[in-house]
């Protein structure tokens, strides 16, 4: 079993975080209400700090981040920074999965069985 370090909120990132939870975006809200109190058997932070990263959905458990893709992470420049974030957060020891905004909006039932799937897949380990 992998060691599990604990990673605390930067204080300095405490204002950004807050607001980023202020001003979700409409899906990060649907999704939030569907994952939130762990609904799915495993508790999820959001918008959390990791390193020098704050990713939008975060289970400390299982070391599985949740990303939510809107049309600006399909630019190049937006791109590359996703790639170097996930490089450094993978090699860090931890899952990401990401979804684009219209699975959330269209296929939120697809989703959460592929997260109770990717749970209980997490658990047995």
């Amino acid at each position: 079993m992998k060691k599990i370090v604990r990673y605390t909120n930067k204080s300095s990132t405490k204002e950004r975080r807050r607001e980023l939870r202020k001003n979700q975006t409409k899906v990060e809200k649907e999704l939030w209400l569907k994952i939130r109190n762990r609904q799915l058997g495993v508790k999820f932070r959001r918008q959390y700090n990791i390193d020098y990263y704050i990713v939008d959905f975060y289970c400390h458990e299982l070391r599985l981040i949740i990303e939510l893709d809107g049309y600006i992470h399909g630019e190049k420049a937006n791109k590359e920074k996703d790639k170097k974030r996930e490089n450094y957060l993978k090699n860090k020891g931890y899952s990401i999965i990401r979804y684009r905004n219209e699975q959330v909006k269209y296929k939120m039932e697809s989703i959460l069985q592929d997260l109770i799937n990717i749970i209980n897949i997490g658990k047995d380990c």
